[in-house]
Order: structure tokens, then C-alpha cells, then sequence
């Protein structure tokens, strides 16, 4: 393996694991497993190792989401799965907000218990489709016509990969509203502190106990080491050689895909 010195694998007990790009490239036809992941997720669990899937996926409830992964071959359950729908869902009760969605349309379910009579806030995802210009500017003007504009986005990835290609992430859509609405959104989702603290809680693991596998230069690793913890990055997904040279974000070891990562980490405990 490309790593002689594999310091970063001992002492784990849990392990965090991005979900597209990871475990499979997601597309129209429904997504491709990465070679070699539903027989790593297999590996962890056998181990004893604990895991927790940590996604930024917001174009499907977590129930459907779930059984598109155990279609493919993945053995999860929806409680091993940390999302932004329903950590959102809980700040806007905290909060009493109201939101206007501007979501993919098979999110919405995830907000059903949610008041969204008279919004008084917006909440953004990856609504692909949906981001026409006419539900932009309706997020827009309602934001802007706010006295306090409140924007929270389920996510702030720029772009994510599917079978066809790359594709825009909700925060690029983020952006322009933020510049829009002088607005500055709340991240509820990678690489907020407080979703990957959820994600541990979910776990029942230590930051300094746990390793995050993404593929996400900045969302994925970077957010997790901001936490404390240890993290990886394949080269599947969206992974590109020039993040190999990110001024910011140097991650603890390059894998090549989740199933070396496994190897090396079981081998160690």
C-alpha cells in the first residue's frame, strides 16, 4: 500500500463514511457501486468497528435513500445514517421558523411535521431540477423582504459526481443568494461543527477516535479535522489530483478507494 507509515489507523474505534463518491457514484439509472465498498461496509461491521454513514444527500428522505444503497448492495439501516433534513428540521423547531423550501422534490417528506405557513425563512438543498430561475428569485424575494433574512442550506458542496458527469451543488445556488440578500446562510450539513459533532454523538465515538473517509477535499475532510478527528481521502468521487495540492486541507492519508482504507485499519487493530 502507497503508505508505509500508517500511524493514522491505530486506536480507532468508529469509522464516519461520506456516502457518493465513497460508496457509489450516484446517477439517473439509479448509481454504480464503487468496486469493492458494500464488501468493506461488510468488513467494518464484522470487525466490531462502529460506523455511521455522514451525507450530505439531500435529494431523497433517508428511508429511500437507504433502500437505494441496500438495492445496491449495501447493508445500512437508516439509523446509521447522519443527514441534513433532519438536523435542520430540529433548529427550526428550536427556533420557531417557519421555512419556504426550495428542496428536491423527494426531500419534502422530511419536513412534513414542519409549520411552513407564512415562511419566515429559507431552506436551500441540492434541489437539482428545481433550481429555475423563477424559485430562485421567489427564495430571493422572500429573503430579501425579510427585516432579519434567515438562509439555511443543507450543505454547502460546489459541486458532487454522477455517472455522466459532474454536477452543481447547492452552493453555488448558496452563493448567489447570499450575494443576492447580503445574507450570510447557515450550514446545516458538512462541514458544519456541529453535524459532524452529531454524526460522533450518533456513533458514540470520541473525535479522537474516529476517522472520516470522504471524498470531498474541503466538506469531508476538512470539516472533520476541524473537529478533532482523523480523515481520509480517496481517489474515487469527485476526488481530482489538484486536490492533492490544496493550499488548506492536507488529509491524514490518500487511499485509493474505501477498500484499501478497510485493509489498512483492520490490520492495525
Amino acid at each position: 500500500v502507497a503508505m508505509a507509515g500508517c500511524g493514522w489507523a491505530r486506536a480507532v474505534r468508529g469509522l464516519l463514511l461520506d456516502v457518493s463518491g465513497v460508496l457509489y457514484d450516484s446517477g439517473a439509472d439509479g448509481g454504480v457501486p464503487i468496486a469493492g465498498s458494500a464488501e468493506a461496509v461488510r468488513r467494518i461491521k464484522a470487525s466490531g468497528l462502529k460506523l455511521q454513514l455522514c451525507t450530505n444527500e439531500t435529494q431523497a428522505t433517508r428511508e429511500s435513500f437507504v433502500r437505494k444503497l441496500r438495492a445496491l448492495g449495501f447493508d445500512v439501516s437508516v439509523a446509521e445514517v447522519t443527514a441534513p433534513a433532519p438536523a435542520a428540521c430540529r433548529l427550526l423547531r428550536e427556533r420557531g421558523l417557519r421555512p419556504h423550501l426550495l428542496v428536491h422534490d423527494d426531500l419534502v417528506p422530511e419536513f412534513a411535521e414542519v409549520d411552513k405557513t407564512n415562511p419566515n425563512c429559507v431552506v436551500l438543498g441540492d434541489a437539482a431540477e428545481n433550481f429555475t430561475y423563477a424559485n430562485l428569485n421567489e427564495a430571493f424575494r422572500l429573503l430579501i423582504g425579510m427585516e432579519k433574512p434567515v438562509l439555511i442550506s443543507l450543505g454547502k458542496g460546489r459541486y458532487y459526481k454522477e455517472t455522466d458527469g459532474l454536477k452543481l451543488d447547492v452552493g453555488a445556488y448558496m452563493k448567489a443568494l447570499e450575494y443576492a440578500c447580503d445574507v450570510q446562510a447557515e450550514v446545516v450539513g458538512k462541514p458544519a461543527k456541529r453535524f459532524f459533532e452529531s454524526a460522533l454523538a450518533e456513533l458514540g465515538v470520541p473525535p479522537e477516535q474516529a476517522i472520516m473517509i470522504g471524498d470531498d477535499i474541503e466538506n469531508d475532510v476538512g470539516g472533520a479535522q476541524q473537529c478533532g478527528m482523523r480523515a481520509l481521502q480517496v481517489r474515487t468521487g469527485k476526488y481530482r489530483p489538484s486536490d492533492e495540492n490544496h493550499p488548506k486541507v492536507k488529509p491524514d492519508a490518500y487511499v485509493n478507494n474505501l477498500a484499501e482504507a478497510v485493509d489498512i485499519i483492520l490490520q492495525q487493530l
